[in-house]
């Protein structure tokens, strides 16, 4: 299944901040469970991307570019985590 079609919709300002936010929960909040992160930033994404388009109106299009861009951010999140160290941490445990 080619899913490729989605990334017309993904925000790259909204990704940026989605990514950063998410970033800091997980550092920052030791007590903030990891498995609500997801849609931490699925709201977020949403929120931001409705921002952004104040001027230019509302539609579907707006909310499902803020919740792909948000849930992208985690993704891409995973995705530098294991590229950059293979243990799972950011920290460089050794």
């Amino acid at each position: 299944m080619d899913l490729s079609y989605l990334f017309e919709y993904v925000n790259l300002l909204t990704l940026g901040i989605c990514l950063c936010v998410g970033f800091a929960l997980k550092t920052a909040f030791a007590g903030f469970p990891n498995k609500y992160i997801p849609l931490a930033a699925l709201t977020m994404g949403c929120i931001i991307n409705i921002l952004i388009s104040l001027e230019t109106g509302i539609n579907a299009v707006v909310v499902l570019g803020g919740m792909i861009s948000g849930l992208a951010s985690t993704g891409l999140y995973e995705m530098l985590r294991n590229l950059l160290d293979r243990d799972g941490s950011l920290q460089g445990k050794k």
